[in-house]
């Protein structure tokens, strides 16, 4: 809140900074030259709160909106399951409402950013079960609601800034004003959460970017310094040629994303074309993490270097989000 970060894309009305993902893409390269995973911040301003402004009744977006804009709320959104990840309809957790008009909620869910921190989550779960993804809702659970627990932390590969978390329903009563959008949203959560896709993926697309062109600046200073057989590693040709193909690929690819911020920005951006950034993008980052780790030899694997944590941070970038592979389909 002190340096005015959180929720750029939120209109001044309810407490945000009145910009839109052009600002929000701004900080999210900054985080990546910065080799900053930590927290998740892009899904509390990117994610959950736009979720809140798209799809929640007035009273839910001025309830919920400032606190998250100031960070007295810290947000996150629980889809993923044990047995159900980039297949959202498969989803198990149940949100079905009793005679009084209130829901109860039971289910778990898993691989949760900000899941230990959250103090509002947004969660996906069946209304109608059997009506597959058309019973789908979004539904917002508050910290120390009755029934509602944080499971341990997850040990991760990378990211370990940033805090992920199994979360634990147990008949988690919950009245018509934690359904996102009111009775009108009921079963349509699917469609909110294909709405929101295209934003949510050009986020990971920017960062993959941002994190790869770190990548190769910090491996650019690391060869002209570093000296083998008596000359830096820059001096051999085949650093030279590597690194000039990685930069030109970066480049292309940050055109490509430049491309996708203007779309969205104006409300054109489609699912399709978000998906090519995200799974392109990140397939790159991986490739420019690896091919910069072997510039730097031995101490490309020491968790000291940059490099080497911004190596285990970009691993995930193609599973989270959806699997490049469903990118693709």
């Amino acid at each position: 809140d002190q340096v005015g970060i959180a929720a750029l894309a939120i209109p001044e009305e309810y407490g945000g900074a009145g910009g839109d993902f052009g600002h929000e893409a701004v900080l999210i390269l900054a985080q990546g030259a910065a080799g900053l995973s930590g927290f998740g911040g892009s899904l509390h301003s990117g994610i959950v709160a736009p979720y809140i402004l798209h799809h929640g009744t007035e009273e839910q977006k001025r309830r919920w909106l400032p606190r998250l804009a100031t960070g007295e709320l810290i947000g996150a959104i629980a889809m993923t399951e044990p047995s159900a990840g980039s297949d959202l309809q498969g989803i198990k957790t149940t949100a079905i409402q009793q005679a009084d008009g209130s829901y109860l909620l039971n289910g778990s869910k898993t691989f949760i950013t900000n899941g230990w921190h959250a103090d509002l989550v947004i969660v996906v779960a069946k209304t109608n079960p059997s009506a597959g993804g058309k019973g789908t809702s979004l539904m917002l659970i508050e910290r120390g609601m009755p029934g509602f627990s944080v499971g341990k932390r997850l040990k991760k590969l990378g990211m370990k800034a940033q805090d992920t978390s199994e979360l634990f329903f147990d008949n988690v009563r919950l009245g018509p004003e934690h359904l996102l959008g009111g009775k009108a949203h009921e079963n349509r959560g699917f469609i909110c959460l294909m709405e929101q896709l295209p934003w949510e993926r050009l986020q990971i697309a920017v960062s993959a970017v941002a994190g790869a062109q770190a990548a190769i600046d910090w491996t650019v200073d690391y060869v002209k310094e570093r000296k083998v057989f008596g000359q830096p590693v820059a001096a051999f040709q085949n650093t030279r040629y590597t690194l000039a193909e990685l930069q030109t690929q970066v480049q292309v690819a940050q055109v490509f994303v430049d491309k996708c911020c203007e779309l969205i920005c104006t409300d054109q951006l489609d699912t399709a074309t978000a998906s090519m950034a995200k799974y392109w993008t990140t397939d790159l980052q991986c490739k420019v993490m690896d091919e910069c780790v072997q510039l730097f030899g031995g101490y490309g694997y020491m968790w000291e270097y940059p490099i080497t944590r911004a190596y285990a941070d970009a691993r995930v970038a193609r599973i989270y989000g959806g699997t490049n592979e469903i990118m693709k389909e």
